[in-house]
């Protein structure tokens, strides 16, 4: 059976492929290299934006003296190029909220909150990457699986370890749609597989 390139589950549309691609995120060889690269910051959404700023205080002594710099004259957030609202960044790449750790870059709010000092872990298009969502007019969403070549590492350990990326996902997944809507992910993904 041929698989269709885009997939209904619930009310989520989804590209087939991030239930056949396999990753699995590599940090002892890209080291958080999503978090420096690129030319925008994460996209988030206005309940974020409020989430970050209750939180700031817990993560601020976790930040660069550029990065302090860029949210006091600009804030945590802006809106990019493309319209979306995004994290602020510095030197043009780096999200503010990054945080430089022995041979990797960590998020500040996901070190913080691991260590019990704040209730906010990190945007969900961070916890969810390399999947991408995109709201329709319509109120529908839609996942995509963006390939970047930083991430090639990823590929090559998903490969390895046979871990297809909506189970390396699976926590961030249950998070944004909840399990219900996992479960049924799943039983799609065993479906599909099942019969190819």
């Amino acid at each position: 059976m041929k698989i269709p390139p885009i997939l209904q589950i619930g009310k989520v549309l989804i590209s087939s492929d991030i239930l056949t691609a396999e990753f699995c995120c590599d940090l002892d060889v890209c080291h958080g290299a999503c978090c420096i690269e690129g030319d925008a910051g994460a996209p988030v959404t206005l309940d974020e934006i409020g989430e970050i700023e209750a939180s700031l205080d817990a993560v601020w002594p976790l930040l660069s003296a550029s990065a302090q710099s860029v949210i006091d004259r600009q804030g945590v957030a802006y809106t990019d190029r493309d319209g979306d609202l995004v994290t602020s960044i510095v030197d043009d790449k780096n999200c503010v909220f990054t945080t430089p750790g022995e041979n990797c870059c960590y998020c500040a709010f996901e070190s913080a909150f691991r260590q019990g000092r704040c209730q906010f872990c990190k945007p969900i298009s961070c916890a969810l990457y390399p999947i991408r969502e995109k709201t329709f007019s319509d109120g529908s969403v839609g996942l995509n699986y963006h390939r970047w070549d930083i991430c090639q590492c990823g590929r090559d350990k998903g490969r390895q370890l046979h871990l297809p990326l909506y189970q390396f996902l699976k926590e961030p997944l249950i998070r944004r749609f909840g399990k219900e809507w996992y479960e049924l992910l799943c039983d799609v993904a065993i479906l599909l597989t099942a019969k190819n």
